[in-house]
């Protein structure tokens, strides 16, 4: 299977607010490449997202913006790619505010979620979160809330979910962004 997983994370509870992202590059069911980037959100950051993932203003004091990281980026987001999120909901929703607030039409791509996939595949864990379904599925998470280490466990979790019930499983629960 290949794919990309992704993870956001935001300044405050607006979906432009975007200070670090993870790419994790899946071919043939391997992690190959991975790419982490802090983002300055020209954004007020609120102490509870703080809290989650400690990064602070001056951290990205010096950081790009995504306008300046979307050029790098913006080819593995078209129809022939599939990009994989834990609450993709959450994390799509984050690219297409963040592209918009710079005037950057948002593209279409294909999408899985790694929470519905969980619950479908592994209805016996307590809750779907990415800890718990990593914990659950013996996949390394030690440090939840860095963009980078939530994008290698989502893809773990995938290729874990992959391995034991098939692509053709999987492929059910891709959809098209809208």
């Amino acid at each position: 299977m290949n794919f990309v997983a992704m993870d956001f994370e935001t300044a405050n509870g607006h979906r432009t607010s975007a200070c670090s992202l993870a790419l994790v590059l899946v071919r043939e069911s391997k992690i190959v490449e991975s790419f982490y980037t802090l983002i300055n959100p020209q954004e007020n950051f609120s102490p509870r997202n703080i809290q989650i993932h400690h990064i602070r203003p001056s951290d990205v004091a010096d950081a790009p913006t995504f306008d300046q990281v979307w050029p790098h980026i913006e080819t593995l987001y078209d129809s022939s790619h599939l990009v994989a999120a834990h609450n993709a909901s959450f994390d799509n929703s984050v690219l297409k505010g963040t592209l918009s607030n710079y005037g950057i039409y948002p593209p279409k791509f294909l999408t899985i979620d790694t929470v519905r996939t969980s619950r479908k595949f592994y209805p016996q864990l307590p809750n779907h979160k990415l800890d718990t379904v990593s914990q659950g599925l013996n996949i390394e998470l030690n440090h939840h809330h860095n963009a980078l280490a939530d994008s290698i466990a989502c893809a773990e979790i995938l290729i874990k979910t992959e391995q034991q019930f098939g692509a053709d499983q999987l492929k059910k629960m891709v959809k098209l962004t809208s």
